[in-house]
């Protein structure tokens, strides 16, 4: 499977673009997939065991929930919320 992350996960993977060998079945799986492969991404990815509400999923392009079925030849973005910016 092949895994596009953006924001602070490009920190965790050091890359933008990684490949990760999956054999689950949702897309719930493959997250956790992640997380297990790439540790330093789970902070930006879950809030205890729940994925986070800001955490963008898509599969080949199209947003996606985490019990979708998804296939190792599928393409996962995942787009943390990205903070910052300043108040005037």
């Amino acid at each position: 499977m092949e895994i596009t992350v953006y924001g602070p996960l490009r920190s965790a993977t050091g890359e933008k673009t990684v490949s990760l060998e999956f054999a689950g079945d949702t897309v719930g799986d493959a997250i956790d997939d992640v997380a297990d492969a790439y540790p330093r991404a789970a902070q930006y990815l879950y809030d205890g065991d729940e994925l986070r509400p800001s955490v963008r999923v898509s599969v080949d392009g199209e947003r996606v929930g985490l019990e979708d079925p998804v296939s190792d030849d599928a393409s996962l973005s995942l787009t943390p919320a990205v903070q910052g910016g300043s108040r005037n």
